[in-house]
């Protein structure tokens, strides 16, 4: 399913829905990261970026719940943008909460990175059918509660 990305060997189909899930999402990542990586962003931050541009300013724990992972993967995510200059982290509401924002650093990366994010999304539908990719992410948002 990598098409001018590289070749994929075909392998035995798993009966386990979590394996084949993660499987599927290794695939995808890896073609992402592969289309990322000329501005040096992985997948995984650019998804950060991308929800923080969307949301503005936010909590760890929003951040969190709309990201589908818990505070201390999060957290960790976190570290290497906000080392890079590209998230702030500030107060928050309260003493206990930490308030994230992309700092215009990371906004220009995030544009910057925008094109080759489309260039992945279009190279994953030219291979696997723009219609059924449209199907599989809705079908994607029920298994995590979303549609």
């Amino acid at each position: 399913m990598l098409g001018e990305f590289g070749k994929m060997e075909a392998l035995a189909a798993t009966p386990c829905h979590c394996l084949a899930v993660r499987q599927a999402a290794r695939q995808v990542t890896q073609l992402y990261d592969r289309c990322l990586a000329e501005v040096g962003l992985r997948a995984t931050q650019y998804s950060v970026l991308a929800v923080l541009g969307r949301l503005g300013p936010v909590a760890v724990h929003e951040l969190a719940l709309n990201l589908v992972m818990d505070r201390t993967t999060t957290g960790r995510a976190l570290r290497p943008l906000e080392r890079d200059g590209l998230v702030h982290i500030g107060p928050g509401r309260d003493a206990r909460t930490r308030a994230l924002n992309l700092t215009p650093k990371g906004r220009a990366l995030l544009e910057t990175a925008r094109p080759l994010w489309s260039r992945a999304q279009a190279a994953f539908e030219a291979d696997y059918g723009a219609s059924e990719a449209e199907r599989l992410r809705l079908a994607l948002a029920r298994v995590v509660g979303r549609a």
